[in-house]
């Protein structure tokens, strides 16, 4: 295997776009594949394409983190589809952990899994988790899911706290049906929990037009609100993702709110994407992506992917066009890892 040396600590990255913005954070998805039916991303449940896909294998994966580090990545975050459906999960895991350079690894996760297989996800190098949990009322779960899994995952937060890690980021998508009402539900939930509670806005894709018009709620509300209330916006550090920060003195737990809606939300973008697949994404929301795969085959390809992201990447747009209802060809969140 060939060595491809990691610049030092403070370096400039090789990842930088036109806009002089600087790319540290890869979210790599490892398979399209998932057992929730959401209804804001599959609510029908995965559907196999008519041609069979060929995920990433883990050689690939394997030189997917290393080219990236090379270039200044320092968090990787797996992401699905469900990425602990796949059978080698742990070895992907372990790799890019192993990998020089590669500082986070973080993991987003439905948590069907958690409570069983969180304490093998710490020992493969998993240092971040991040889990989806929409509702805290079980009957409203079922309903959002498509699965009557709430108490397993709450379960495996607990967990995560009891075999040490520090701090556990749970996601739910803000909608109007149920979110509005169950604030308070997730307030008194991470009072004394150190829990980063993330509020994501609906995002509109090309197969939710309907319900993103039905449930679409501002997060501007929200902020709004937590503010009022004594919440205080903290600083954004070097490898975060895109979501406001709050804290308040009374709460051992945190809120996150990611507004993509919001002014000028890309003007802080420091993260790019890999599908399943192999495709590199330069937004969520965007182009078809650019080939990787190709370039996957052998150790000796590393300048020749270099070369390719960094061209691909001075392409990039300075910022999404979902304010005027434009959301690329996404058709659903689960085919790029959100």
């Amino acid at each position: 295997m060939q060595t491809i040396p990691i610049r030092n600590v403070g370096e400039p990255t090789g990842l930088i776009d036109r806009f002089q913005r600087q790319y540290v954070y890869l979210r790599l998805s490892i398979t399209d594949v998932c057992n929730f039916r959401c209804n804001y991303c599959l609510p029908n449940g995965y559907r196999p394409p008519e041609h069979k896909q060929r995920f990433l294998t883990l050689p690939e994966i394997q030189r997917v983190a290393r080219t990236f580090a090379h270039l200044g990545t320092e968090k990787i975050r797996l992401t699905g589809g469900e990425p602990t459906l796949r059978k080698d999960f742990l070895d992907i895991a372990h790799t890019i952990a192993q990998t020089q350079g590669i500082r986070q690894l973080a993991l987003t996760t439905n948590g069907y899994r958690m409570a069983r297989d969180v304490a093998l996800w710490k020992e493969a190098g998993i240092t971040h988790l991040n889990v989806s949990v929409d509702s805290l009322d079980p009957r409203e779960f079922h309903l959002i899911t498509g699965e009557n899994k709430l108490g397993e995952i709450l379960s495996g937060i607990d967990k995560a706290f009891e075999i040490g890690y520090p701090k556990v980021k749970v996601n739910a998508v803000l909608m109007k049906q149920y979110t509005a009402k169950n604030l308070d539900d997730f307030l008194r939930w991470i009072q004394h929990r150190p829990i980063q509670m993330r509020f994501i806005e609906l995002m509109e894709t090309g197969e939710m037009d309907h319900f993103f018009h039905q449930q679409h709620l501002s997060g501007q509300s929200i902020l709004e609100r937590l503010v009022q209330e004594g919440w205080q916006l903290q600083t954004r550090d070097l490898t975060d993702g895109p979501a406001k920060i709050l804290k308040h003195p009374d709460y051992q737990g945190e809120i996150g709110l990611i507004m993509p809606y919001e002014k000028n939300f890309c003007a802080s973008c420091n993260r790019l994407r890999v599908s399943a697949t192999g495709k590199l994404h330069l937004c969520l929301f965007g182009e078809e992506g650019v080939d990787l795969r190709d370039l996957l085959q052998d150790d000796s390809q590393h300048l020749q992917l270099e070369q390719r992201l960094k061209s691909a990447l001075q392409g990039k747009r300075e910022h999404h066009y979902l304010h005027l209802g434009d959301s690329g060809v996404r058709n659903n969140l689960a085919s790029i890892g959100g």
